[in-house]
């Protein structure tokens, strides 16, 4: 089978729109199975399962200032101290009062707290002005056993770590991280130093790394083989086991392009092969029977961050349940080549409530990605101002 017939097979995904293929990415794959986890190894995962308290927040009347747990009017006499993690269950007599540390429980009976800074002490004899109740937590005011803590499907944040521990949580059920496999391909790509005159250095390994990490996955491998069909062949075979597999400089047409020839070989179903975009129009998307999803990313290193932010990361994020947000749109200003059939993929710097195009982005270069902070999205019929769609977070 030619590679023409493989990309203008029956199931009609050459050529997509940039919309369609990235939305397709979103749509197809399928949140992975929940798992519980320590707190300590819950941040970035998503909450499978809501967060819900296991005890009253506070437990007990807890003093919220430091200073003085009160009983009636004043003045009063200072009759003692309590201190955080002191057992509550004392009471205060009426005219006394006692130090107290913000936390400590409060003493049963006790009107206020009078904060250090509102009160005047002369020796055993306190006075200062209160109201009942003031700088007092009631117990249960936060939460009480079963209360909604953090719902499910929200990404652990440290914010979200912290509620839960509030609540009691010693562990937390959340999606699995994906496992992706890098295959990066090139007879002429080296991974360290100075290249010499005819190679390049692996860009795809520690950018693919880092995307993978900040979508929720984890990189169970990296490899770099040869531009041999037996070679990535054997490559994609190691990855039978992993959910995602990344095939960098090998999704063109070329003569040392052979990625097409080896999914077809594998029964491999396609869902977007070559997207209408510049840079980045070789990318696809397949999935190889009871194996892992396959992305193709072009070799040049800014085309494959198109692709990747186009296929990859939407197709992660949907695993680890963190799609469906709508993306940024802002108005962009600048100059660029839109092609007539797709969309360019520009980089932007943010100016306040509008974003700039950056000058030089080529598609081997990632230096202008790099001190970007975004990727616009610019439409055919789209002039300098108009609103355009942004890729943030690369």
């Amino acid at each position: 089978m030619t590679t023409h017939a493989i990309r203008a097979g029956a199931d009609r995904v050459a050529d997509l729109s940039w919309r369609d293929a990235f939305a397709t990415a979103r749509r197809l794959p399928t949140r992975l199975e929940p798992q519980r986890v320590p707190l300590g190894e819950a941040a970035g995962r998503v909450l499978a399962e809501p967060v819900l308290a296991r005890a009253a927040q506070p437990g007990c009347d807890t003093a919220a200032m430091d200073g003085y747990a009160v009983r009636g009017p004043g003045p009063w006499a200072v009759a003692g101290r309590s201190l955080a993690g002191a057992s509550p269950g004392s009471t205060l007599a009426p005219g006394t009062a006692v130090e107290i540390a913000t936390g400590a429980p409060v003493p049963d009976r006790a009107d206020a707290v009078l904060p250090y800074e509102r009160c005047f002490r002369d020796g055993e004899r306190l006075a200062g002005p209160c109201r009942p109740g003031q700088h007092i937590r009631r117990a249960g005011e936060d939460a009480v056993p079963g209360d909604l803590v953090v719902p499910a499907g929200r990404r652990v944040t440290a914010a979200v770590l912290g509620a839960a521990a509030q609540a009691g949580a010693d562990v937390l059920t959340v999606y699995r991280h994906p496992r992706v496999r890098l295959v990066v391909t090139g007879d002429e790509i080296v991974r360290r130093g100075v290249p010499g005159p005819g190679f390049v250095r692996d860009a795809f390994g520690p950018s693919i790394a880092a995307l993978v990490a900040d979508a929720g996955g984890v990189l169970a491998g990296s490899v770099l083989v040869p531009d041999d069909r037996a070679a990535l062949r054997d490559a994609i075979a190691a990855a039978a086991g992993d959910d995602v597999l990344v095939v960098t400089g090998s999704s063109s047409v070329g003569a040392a392009d052979h990625l097409h020839r080896v999914l077809a070989g594998l029964g491999a179903a396609w869902h977007v092969d070559g997207v209408r975009c510049r840079p980045g129009h070789p990318q696809l998307l397949a999935r190889i029977p009871e194996g892992p999803w396959v992305v193709g990313l072009p070799g040049n290193p800014f085309a494959g961050l198109v692709a990747a932010l186009t296929l990859l990361r939407p197709l992660l994020e949907t695993m680890t349940g963190t799609a469906g947000a709508p993306l940024v749109r802002l108005p962009v200003r600048g100059a660029a080549r839109v092609p007539s059939d797709g969309v360019r993929l520009a980089p932007v710097s943010l100016e306040g409530a509008h974003a700039l195009l950056v000058n030089d982005a080529r598609p081997a270069s990632l230096r202008a990605a790099a001190g970007a902070d975004a990727l616009a999205v610019i439409e055919p019929g789209w002039t300098s101002g108009a609103p355009a769609d942004l890729l943030t977070g690369f």
